[in-house]
């Protein structure tokens, strides 16, 4: 009975921990931090970056000495003439039917302008992918946070309407009794019923609801659709600790946003575009040395060690330079001028839309706080007026359709009041990502 009592255990514990392993458990910051690690987005943005750090070596590596090897054989099948050894010295000089000649070539790019600039254009790629990274990382953060909320909704909401509902019922349990001892119309009863009905068709599509917010929050954070995921914030206390009144005070530095360095970057690159047409008229001047050896016999035995060879070494260099291209290096040029002046133009629209945006995003945030205030005096008059609504139709004062209507806006004020604080967290991670400011 013990060997029984302790295998049970044994698989009771298997279970629980199990379980436990599918089940991951998140405050808002953990999400966040989960999400910018593991979501695919982001995953993707980091490999971009590893790969243009490639790209940059493999930029630099075209001034570095190349090396290359190379091995010909040659089989003479029919040959037109016999063997000649000119020098009368063993070595076949002429029309050996097999010959294998390898050699090592070096080449060295002394000079090339477009060289130049495809250095620095590596380096601007670099800086571009870094911010794509910081760029993707803040939009990730932000629909974490609308997930992480949108789930904390839905979950208040099937509370709020739980508890709706057994109310409800024992309203209409109770009337429904002292309507069958004729002391109240039937109207009354039915009343209650469209309530309840309603309140219950809500509470089903609120739950189907939380089912999507639970699995969009799993795809933004990076798991499995269908993953076992518990929140340990709530929709209140997230509420109280994202009102930072001192944010919408914050000091305004375009210069330090993201979308204002992504601009930036553009422009730097059509800079670096004009340099390269520019760099397209400079000569440019190569090195190179290189090593042949040549074997000739009458039969493959190259790997004997009687084989002779004859050597050969040169260097050199190669000097390129452009003469004429029928204006087509002038039309590219000037290309690249306009397309430098674009940017910059579109540089000083990024300037003007982001204060713009700033503005706007600050003025949405102090709204949401303002609002949110407003919803919960809202809610607590909502709340009084209902209970007195149905103090008095129990007491026979007030009818059936006031307590409805009552019961209505209590239910709407509640709904409000959860769109409220959803709003504050929301607009404050809007606020937080154009400023690119994020106060964990």
């Amino acid at each position: 009975m013990k060997n029984k009592l302790i295998l049970i255990f044994s698989l009771l514990c298997s279970i629980v921990m199990f379980s436990q392993e599918g089940t991951k458990s998140f405050s808002l910051q953990e999400a966040i931090d989960f999400a910018l690690e593991n979501n695919r987005t982001a995953k993707n943005a980091t490999l971009d970056i590893k790969a243009a750090e490639k790209q940059k070596w493999e930029t630099t590596t075209i001034g570095l000495p190349q090396i290359n090897g190379k091995i010909d054989y040659q089989n003479n099948v029919k040959q037109q003439f016999d063997a000649i050894d000119f020098d009368q010295d063993g070595v076949i000089d002429f029309g050996a039917k097999q010959s294998i000649i390898p050699s090592i070539r070096m080449d060295q790019l002394l000079f090339d302008g477009s060289y130049l600039v495809g250095l620095q254009s590596a380096k601007v790629f670099l800086e571009i992918s870094k911010n794509a990274k910081e760029k993707t990382d803040l939009e990730i953060r932000k629909a974490v946070i609308n997930a992480y909320g949108n789930v904390l909704l839905a979950e208040e909401s099937v509370k709020i309407l739980e508890r709706n509902i057994a109310v409800l019922k024992k309203n209409l349990n109770e009337t429904t009794k002292i309507y069958e001892n004729g002391l109240e119309e039937e109207e009354s009863v039915e009343q209650l019923q469209i309530t309840l009905s309603s309140v219950e068709s809500n509470l089903s599509n609120t739950s189907r609801l939380k089912t999507l917010a639970y699995q969009m929050l799993n795809i933004t954070l990076g798991t499995e659709i269908n993953s076992k995921t518990i929140l340990t914030d709530n929709l209140e206390s997230l509420t109280a600790q994202n009102i930072t009144i001192d944010l919408l005070n914050a000091e305004e530095k375009i210069e330090n946003t993201i979308d204002f360095k992504i601009a930036e970057n553009d422009k730097v690159s059509k800079e670096l575009l004009l340099k390269l047409e520019k760099s397209k008229a400079l000569p440019t001047l190569s090195a190179f040395a290189n090593a042949t050896y040549v074997g000739n016999n009458q039969k493959f035995r190259f790997l004997d060690s009687d084989q002779i060879w004859a050597g050969t070494a040169a260097f050199g260099v190669s000097l390129n330079v452009p003469l004429f291209s029928s204006g087509g290096r002038s039309a590219s040029t000037q290309r690249a001028r306009i397309n430098l002046e674009k940017a910059k133009e579109d540089l000083t629209e990024t300037q003007q839309k982001l204060k713009l945006q700033i503005a706007s995003a600050k003025s949405d945030y102090q709204f949401a706080i303002e609002d949110y205030d407003n919803k919960k005096q809202n809610l607590n008059l909502a709340e009084r007026i209902e209970q007195k609504n149905q103090t008095k139709f129990f007491e026979g004062i007030a009818s059936s359709f006031e307590l409805r209507q009552a019961q209505t806006q209590l239910y709407s004020s509640q709904q409000e009041f959860l769109q409220a604080m959803l709003d504050v967290i929301n607009k404050k991670a809007e606020l937080e990502t154009v400023l690119n400011t994020i106060n964990n």
